[in-house]
C-alpha cells in the first residue's frame, strides 16, 4: 500500500495582512519568504514556455523587517520594467498591450496543470472585466495596459503555482488598505487608487490611508479579490510560518510589506461552502445532464437533482450545486446561460467533513486508489475509488462488489 504525496489530515490556510496594500510582487515575495524554493517555482513558470523574463528574489529590509522582493526582469530591452509593478511613469511600461484572449492562448499553450491555468484565466478575466467597465468597452475588445506585461503574468501565474506548492486550500484577508493622490500611467495623470482597482475592489473591505501612493496594485487586487474566501480579521488558527513579502519602495510611513501568516484551523473538519439553487419545469433533461458536467468541470464540489412540484402542479426538478466562495459567480453564469431558470438563490452554509488522504491498495488484478477518512486525527473509514473498481470489474470479468470488498479486506490487513 502506497500512501499519495499530498495527505490532506490537516489542510492549510493563509491569511493576507495587506496592511501596506497588495501588489503582485508582493506577494510572489512572501509566498518563498514563506519557504518556496525559488528553483521550483521558476521551473514551474517556465512551463509557460515564455522566453522573455527572468526571476530573482532577493533579500531586503522594510523599517529593519526581514523580508523577500521579487524582481522580475524582461530580455528585450526596450521593454524592461525591472519589476515596476506600481504606476510611476509611462516610459517604464512595456509595449506589449495584450489582449485578454492574447494571454489565454499563453496560457492554453502552456504546460502547466490545468487547474493552474483555469485558476489564473479566472484572475485575468477578473483584470478584463474591470479595464473595460472603466473604459466603456468590451472584455475582449480592452487593452490590458497595465497588466499584460511579462511580469504581471508571471506575478498571476506564480501566485497561483506557489499557492498550490504549499499546498494552501483556503485563503482570508484583512480589508485591503489604499492610498491616495496620483500617478501617472498609459492613459495620463489617474487618481489614486486607480479606476481599475476600485472597479476591482467593489464589494471588498477596504482601508483608506493618507499615504499618497499606490499600495494596492491592479494586479494585487485580482488576485486577492478572486481568491479570498472573506475578509476580515484573522480567522482562528495555528500558524505554523510567517513570511513577508517587499514592495519596490521603502514608504516612511510604514514598512511597504504584505504579510503572509501560513496556518491550519483548530477544527479542521469544519469549513464553510454556498449553495446556489434554483428550480426548473421546463429544461430537456439532455441540457441538464450537459450543465451538470460543465459545474463539475469549473469546479463545483458536488451538484445533484431533486424532484420537485412547483406552481400549477407542474413537477420540476431544482437544481443544487455546492462550491466555494471564489467559484459562485462561475456557477451562477454557467446556470443562467445554459438553462431556462431566470433567477437563482446562493447561501453560505457550515459543512461537517472527515480529513482525507489518498492511498494505493495493491490487489492481485491491478492497483486500485482509495480514500481514507479520519475525525479528530483517528481513522473512520476506507472507500476504495468506485472508477478503479469498476475498470478492474469489466476488464477481468468479475463482479464489482468481489473487487470493492477484497480491496477493503486487503487493507484493513495491511
Amino acid at each position: 500500500m502506497r500512501v499519495s504525496l499530498r495527505p490532506q489530515l490537516k489542510p492549510a490556510i493563509a491569511y493576507f495582512d495587506c496592511f501596506s496594500g497588495i501588489s503582485g510582487d508582493m506577494i510572489l515575495g512572501a509566498l518563498v519568504d514563506l519557504g518556496i524554493e525559488p528553483g521550483s517555482l521558476a521551473d514551474e513558470l517556465d512551463k509557460l514556455n515564455l522566453d522573455e523574463f527572468t526571476i530573482d528574489f532577493k533579500k531586503v529590509t522594510r523599517h529593519s523587517i526581514a523580508a523577500t522582493h521579487a524582481v522580475v526582469e524582461e530580455h528585450n530591452p526596450d521593454q524592461k520594467r525591472h519589476n515596476n509593478h506600481h504606476h510611476d511613469n509611462t516610459a517604464n511600461h512595456s509595449s506589449h498591450h495584450r489582449h485578454l484572449s492574447d494571454i489565454f492562448a499563453i496560457l492554453d499553450q502552456s504546460c502547466l496543470q490545468a487547474d493552474i491555468i483555469h485558476q489564473s484565466k479566472q484572475i485575468f478575466d477578473k483584470l478584463a472585466e474591470a479595464e473595460a467597465k472603466v473604459h466603456d468597452t468590451s472584455k475582449e475588445q480592452v487593452h490590458l495596459h497595465e497588466v499584460s506585461g511579462v511580469d504581471s503574468i508571471v506575478d498571476i501565474v506564480g501566485t497561483v503555482i506557489g499557492l498550490k506548492l504549499l499546498g494552501i486550500e483556503k485563503i482570508y484577508a484583512s480589508p485591503i488598505s489604499l492610498g491616495t493622490g496620483f500617478v501617472t500611467c498609459d492613459h495620463g495623470k489617474m487618481p489614486v487608487p486607480v479606476p481599475g482597482t476600485m472597479e476591482i475592489l467593489k464589494d471588498v473591505p477596504v482601508r483608506p490611508t493618507e499615504i499618497r501612493k499606490e499600495l494596492t496594485t491592479p494586479t494585487g487586487a485580482a488576485v486577492i479579490s478572486s481568491l479570498a474566501e472573506d475578509f476580515g480579521p484573522m480567522p482562528q488558527m495555528v500558524i505554523k510560518q510567517i513570511g513577508y513579502g517587499a514592495g519596490t519602495r521603502d514608504l516612511t510611513e510604514v514598512p511597504n510589506l504584505l504579510r503572509i501568516v501560513l496556518g491550519q484551523k483548530n477544527n479542521s473538519d469544519q469549513d464553510e461552502v454556498y449553495i446556489i439553487e434554483t428550480n426548473i419545469d421546463d429544461n430537456s433533461p439532455e441540457i441538464i445532464g450537459h450543465v451538470m458536467e460543465k459545474l463539475f468541470k469549473t469546479g463545483a464540489l458536488d451538484v445533484f437533482l431533486t424532484p420537485i412540484f412547483m406552481k400549477k402542479n407542474r413537477p420540476g426538478i431544482k437544481l443544487s450545486v455546492i462550491c466555494n466562495l471564489h467559484d459562485c459567480d462561475d456557477m451562477v453564469s454557467i446556470i443562467l446561460n445554459e438553462t431556462t431558470t431566470f433567477g437563482i438563490r446562493r447561501y453560505k452554509v457550515n459543512r461537517d467533513k472527515l480529513s482525507r488522504d489518498l492511498i494505493e491498495i495493491e490487489t492481485k488484478w491491478g492497483t486500485i486508489q482509495a480514500k481514507r477518512g479520519f475525525m479528530k486525527d483517528k481513522h473512520i473509514k476506507t472507500i476504495p475509488e468506485f472508477e478503479d473498481c469498476k475498470k478492474i470489474a469489466v476488464e477481468n470479468d468479475i463482479p464489482i462488489r468481489e473487487v470493492y470488498e477484497t480491496a477493503i479486506h486487503i487493507h484493513q490487513n495491511s
